[in-house]
C-alpha cells in the first residue's frame, strides 16, 4: 500500500530502512514527524492554518490539503507519527519539479545558537544569502526514452548565481531553440510568475505568519505541453516546522526571496531568447546543467 514518493527532490529520503515520507495510491503523502518540537509545530500550523477562515481561498490553493495526523509503520519499519498531506504529484505522469527554499535566513528567532551556526554556514555557501532562495532539488522530464535529468542534489546546492540561472533555463527546455514551453510554463496568466505574483500581493498585507525555512514548489507536466494540452504549471507552499507568528509584523525575509525570485525568473525568460550562456558560466557550470545521460 504505501511506497517511496517517485518524485521526490529534496528533504529527507526513505532509503535503506532510514526514515523518510512515504505515499499511497490514494493520493495522500505521509511525513514522519520530526522528533524534537519541529514536528510538533508544523502538525500546530497546519491545524491552526486549516481552521482559519480569513485566509483567502486563492491563497488557501499554494498550501497541500492537510488530512490530520496518523501512527504507522514508517520507512524504517518502525511505528511513527506522521502528517498526512495531499500527495501534490500523484495526479501527474511525468512530473518535471523545482523546490525552492525561499529567504536569506533560515532559522527562526528561537532557534538554538548550535542551530543558527549550521543554517548560516549552509545559507552562506549556497546563493540563499546572496539571493534570498536556493534551489534544494529539481528533476526535468526529458523523454520517455531518456527518462528524467536529475542531478545531484549536493550539487545542485552548490550552485552559484550564474549556474542558478542556467538551472531555471534549464527546467523549461532541453532545447534552446524552442521558447514555447518557457512561454507557457513560466508566463502567461496561469504561468509560475503570474501564481508568484499572486503570492506576492498576500505576502505584502498578511502579518498573520513568518514562514522561516520553506519552499515553493513548481511543478508542470511537459508530456501534456507535446499533446497540445497546457503543462499546468503550479506552485505550491511546503515545509512549515519552523513558522512562527508573525506577531503583526510582515515576513520581511520570505517576501524579500520571493520578490528576487521572481525578478530571477522573469529574467530567465527573456533570456531564453538568447541560446548564448550568461558571461561568467564555466564548463563545469555547463556540466551541471547537461541532460546527465
Amino acid at each position: 500500500m504505501f511506497k517511496i514518493p517517485p518524485h521526490q527532490v529534496a528533504g529527507h529520503h526513505a532509503s535503506n530502512g532510514t526514515l523518510g515520507p512515504l505515499v499511497d495510491d490514494s493520493g495522500r503523502f505521509y511525513k514522519p514527524l520530526q522528533g524534537d518540537e519541529r514536528g510538533s509545530a508544523e502538525v500546530a500550523f497546519y491545524e491552526q492554518f486549516s481552521a482559519n477562515t480569513e485566509i483567502p481561498d486563492r491563497i488557501r490553493r499554494f498550501f497541500p490539503v492537510f488530512h490530520g495526523t496518523q501512527v504507522m509503520k514508517a520507512s524504517d519499519g518502525v511505528e511513527h507519527p506522521h502528517i498526512v498531506l495531499e500527495d501534490l504529484a500523484s495526479s501527474r505522469v511525468n512530473p518535471t519539479i523545482m523546490d525552492i527554499k525561499i529567504g536569506s535566513r533560515t532559522f527562526g528567532p528561537e532557534a538554538s545558537d548550535e542551530y543558527i551556526a549550521k543554517c548560516l554556514k549552509r545559507d552562506r555557501e549556497t546563493t540563499s544569502l546572496r539571493l534570498g532562495f536556493r534551489i534544494s532539488g529539481l528533476q526535468v522530464y526529458i523523454s520517455e526514452e531518456v527518462g528524467f535529468y536529475k542531478p545531484p542534489r549536493d550539487l545542485v546546492l552548490k550552485s552559484t548565481t550564474d549556474e542558478v540561472k542556467l538551472l531555471f533555463r534549464r527546467f523549461v527546455s532541453d532545447d534552446p531553440t524552442n521558447h514555447v514551453l518557457a512561454s507557457e510554463v513560466y508566463g502567461g496568466p496561469n504561468g509560475i510568475l503570474a501564481q508568484l505574483l499572486e503570492l506576492k500581493v498576500w505576502f505584502e498585507d498578511q502579518t498573520v505568519y513568518h514562514f522561516c525555512a520553506c519552499s515553493l514548489l513548481f511543478m508542470y507536466e511537459k508530456t501534456t505541453a507535446s499533446e497540445g494540452a497546457s503543462p499546468n504549471p503550479q506552485v505550491k507552499l511546503i515545509d512549515f516546522a519552523h513558522v512562527t507568528e508573525g506577531k503583526g509584523v510582515i515576513d520581511h525575509n520570505f517576501l524579500g526571496g520571493l520578490c528576487s525570485l521572481i525578478k530571477f525568473l522573469s529574467e530567465a525568460l527573456e533570456d531564453l531568447k538568447d541560446h548564448d550562456a550568461p558571461k561568467g558560466v564555466t564548463q563545469e557550470s555547463t556540466a551541471l546543467v547537461d541532460n546527465g545521460h
